[in-house]
């Protein structure tokens, strides 16, 4: 039985528990991190030392960082629906993963959801937020831009592509920050919408984050 850990609200956890939701694996959930503790336990720090969730075990093998649990996953188990064993066909996925990782989720994650959503109102430092929030605009008017002409990032179906990015969308709408005119991301957004799995693992209340800036 595979073993996914982290707590459901993480943004990393659910990227993960997507995936294993698209691909229908079975798995338990062990919540960790946040109120759950347990990230400083040596059975724990035995998985992942540098005691940071998620963490995928699967059998006598432990993968830590979500991208490389993604990777994993698609490979092991996606029989080429979602990361291609052509290293041509996987290089722009893996573009797209490597750029939400170091362009998208650091202005959003770290400058909008932070620096804002999870900052107390009296701490909150209003230029650098607005800064991220100018960034954020302009990543998504440039995935407005690769969308009009695709229905996924990666091409005809949802791969790797979408998965990290994807996983941005609903905390991005519901935040009440002004965001561009970007018709061709909110398609995408429906899209992933009429998944079960997106459904279930990404579009989760974080209401337990708001003003709370420890995990």
């Amino acid at each position: 039985m595979i073993k996914i850990w982290g707590r459901r609200s993480s943004f990393n956890v659910q990227k993960v528990l997507w995936l294993a939701g698209e691909l229908g694996l079975a798995h338990e959930h062990i919540p960790a991190g946040g109120s759950f503790g347990r990230l400083d336990e040596p059975s724990f720090r035995a998985l992942n030392l540098h005691g940071r969730v998620p963490v995928l075990q699967d059998g006598d093998l432990a993968v830590w960082e979500s991208q490389a649990i993604l990777r994993y996953l698609a490979a092991r188990y996606g029989q080429d629906r979602f990361w291609s064993d052509d290293p041509a066909a996987r290089a722009p996925i893996d573009g797209w993963m490597d750029w939400s990782q170091t362009a998208l989720q650091p202005d959003f994650l770290n400058g909008v959801f932070w620096g804002y959503y999870r900052t107390p109102e009296a701490q909150r430092d209003w230029p650098a937020i607005r800064k991220s929030i100018g960034r954020c605009s302009r990543h998504f008017r440039l995935l407005d831009s690769v969308l009009a002409t695709r229905p996924f990032l990666g091409g005809d179906r949802l791969s790797l592509a979408d998965i990290p990015a994807g996983t941005a969308l609903y905390r991005y709408f519901e935040l009440d920050i002004e965001r561009p005119d970007v018709p061709n991301v909110v398609a995408w957004y429906r899209r992933l919408q009429e998944r079960p799995a997106f459904r279930a693992h990404v579009m989760v209340p974080f209401d337990e984050l708001r003003g709370r800036l420890d995990y």
